[in-house]
């Protein structure tokens, strides 16, 4: 398992995508797969970034094991304890006037992924995304 601890500071989004991808890289991912683990790592360090430890600024965590055809990635943070998969998934049939602000990010993380997953644990929320491809 690789590790990358990074302040949750929206700049350095890239460095937390370019940790990733280089080992999806690796092994040959498909591109397709790729822009889906790439959005939904995007979702959730931006999330982090923006509530976790507003107004101050803490630490991410993020874990990956990348393996041929599964990618495994889990965020850690010691910000404010947040389940985002407590919400209520968005009503997409609703027109965008109609549905409540917010949630369509995570749900569009747990539509491409495989598995998510949400822990409060030691003082740490930990999120666990898994994505399976080939």
């Amino acid at each position: 398992m690789k590790r990358l601890e990074i302040e949750a500071r929206l700049e350095n989004l890239d460095a937390v995508t370019a940790f990733v991808d280089e080992q999806l890289e690796s092994v040959d991912c498909p591109m397709k797969t790729q822009m889906q683990i790439d959005l939904s790592l995007e979702e959730i360090f931006v999330n982090i970034a923006h509530y976790a430890y507003t107004p101050e600024v803490g630490m991410a965590v993020i874990e990956t094991e990348v393996s041929k055809g599964k990618a495994k990635m889990i965020f850690y943070d010691r910000g404010v304890p947040y389940d985002p998969l407590a919400k209520e998934d968005p009503d997409i049939t609703l027109s965008a006037q109609e549905r409540a602000i917010g949630g369509l990010g995570i749900f569009m993380v747990k539509k491409s992924m495989d598995n998510v997953e949400y822990e409060y644990r030691d003082g740490q929320n930990i999120l666990t995304l898994e994505k399976n491809w080939g």
